[in-house]
């Protein structure tokens, strides 16, 4: 399974009398990371399922993404990628699909602080600014039990057992190692 954590594209302010769940995309914001999703889709490869956060901004990136790799199936919106819930709150759906190549796309601090708890780290050391997206990638055969997923009762360190595959931030070089 290769999981593929993405924030969000550039959002305007919060519009008059709306709260912040009501922010779009900029102009510009659609058209940066519509751009970079193209430059990586033959890199990501096959998408299984993308799953967003609710918020307008996140589901805006998820169909520019979505059109970028040509991926024909339904976005969902799940509560999990909320920018209030805990990163832990998405393991039962890392459970759920870990067989697929699945994109999350949300909200910072929570894809940089999930990109840490995935790679037993203790703070992800890059940026993830508007529109960055982590790639990583679990094993064909855990090391643990396999109906389980990094952070729970049991398991080995999640270090073990996700890989890190690249981190591309619009605008930069794409990174296949981190330090």
């Amino acid at each position: 399974m290769r999981l593929f954590l993405v924030r969000h594209g550039e959002a305007a302010e919060t519009p008059e009398g709306l709260g912040d769940e009501a922010r779009a995309l900029t102009a510009k914001g659609r058209v940066n990371i519509a751009q970079h999703f193209a430059s990586l889709a033959e890199r990501m490869g096959p998408i299984s399922l993308i799953l967003t956060s609710p918020l307008v901004r996140t589901v805006q990136t998820a169909q520019i993404l979505s059109t970028a790799a040509k991926y024909e199936g339904i976005l969902r919106a799940h509560p999990c990628l909320l920018p209030e819930k805990p990163v832990g709150s998405v393991d039962p759906v890392l459970k759920e699909h870990k067989e697929e190549n699945l994109v999350l796309v949300g909200h910072q601090p929570s894809m940089g602080a999930l990109a840490a708890h995935l790679l037993g780290l203790q703070s992800f050391p890059k940026p993830v600014n508007p529109g960055t997206v982590i790639a990583l990638e679990w094993p064909e055969t855990p090391t643990s039990t396999e109906d389980q997923v990094p952070g729970e009762k049991g398991e080995n360190p999640p270090a073990q057992h996700l890989k890190f595959l690249f981190y591309a931030a619009p605008g930069q070089q794409i990174l296949d190692v981190i330090q």
